[in-house]
């Protein structure tokens, strides 16, 4: 996926992700596509925008691509807002772009 590097930062926990999230849908997927334009990384979950379970489908999702558990992943900032930035701890930007782009990349 080109440019998605720009959607990561480290930080001294981890590495922090900013994605774009589009609750309410059919399917749930991440990364759903990038935003080169925002440099976010784009995340679809069929939870809807209520009582917070739209950002809990959403730190589950990302655990479960990363294959971490739910514990290391945590909203930064962006809780009421469709664009997050997610702290994922014990994990380096090297380490997320295996994963998100896979060995070949």
């Amino acid at each position: 996926m080109p440019g998605i590097a720009d959607a990561l930062s480290e930080d001294r926990n981890g590495t922090v992700i900013a994605i774009e999230v589009t609750a309410g849908g059919k399917k749930e997927a991440f990364p759903a596509g990038y935003n080169e334009w925002r440099k976010m990384i784009g995340c679809r979950v069929s939870a809807p925008a209520l009582e917070g379970r739209a950002n809990r489908a959403v730190i589950e999702l990302v655990a479960g691509t990363l294959d971490r558990p739910v514990a290391s992943v945590s909203i930064q900032s962006g809780a009421t807002s469709s664009h997050k930035r997610i702290l994922v701890t014990g994990m380096t930007k090297a380490e997320i772009l295996m994963q998100l782009d896979g060995p070949g990349a």
